[in-house]
């Protein structure tokens, strides 16, 4: 299978992933015979797809047992570049995600701030301000039903 950006992953890269995303701590040594590989050529695979760009191995915390309470999506209408709303988004500590979209709203950012008062603060003294940042519509989460990260998983 070939991606966009020159980087081919063939079924043995795929199952490896699988793995992988089934348990990010699972050994080498363990997912060796699962895919039919050596250690050594399981290793320099999981590096090669680190490295690639196509994965990444990281532990995923829940926000609130940190002491993040609140979770929302906003939502910007721009005038002018999106990009450039979007990097200036992406390098803000409180925003997790940030997509340029087609449709009503140009750009979405995930953000995962503290408490209500700071999900003010961080709309209105930083978000809003932003040069280009017409109109923002916040959608807090109120419980996460799914989440996941097993794309491609059967």
């Amino acid at each position: 299978m070939a991606r966009s950006d020159g980087v081919t992953l063939d079924d043995v890269d795929l199952r490896i992933i699988a793995e992988l995303q089934t348990d990010g701590r699972r050994p080498y040594t363990q997912i060796a015979p699962a895919v039919g590989l050596s250690e050594a050529a399981v290793r320099q695979r999981v590096q090669r797809l680190v490295d690639g760009g196509v994965m990444q191995i990281v532990a995923v915390t829940d926000p609130r047992v940190l002491g993040f309470g609140r979770q929302a999506m906003v939502g910007l209408r721009v005038e002018g570049d999106t990009r450039q709303v979007a990097d200036a988004l992406a390098a803000m500590p409180e925003v997790e995600y940030v997509v340029l979209t087609a449709g009503s709203i140009d750009v979405l950012a995930e953000v995962v701030v503290e408490d209500d008062e700071r999900l003010i603060e961080l709309l209105n003294d930083k978000i809003r301000t932003l040069p280009g940042v017409r109109e923002t519509e916040t959608t807090i989460y109120l419980r996460i039903h799914k989440e996941t990260y097993q794309w491609g998983l059967p």
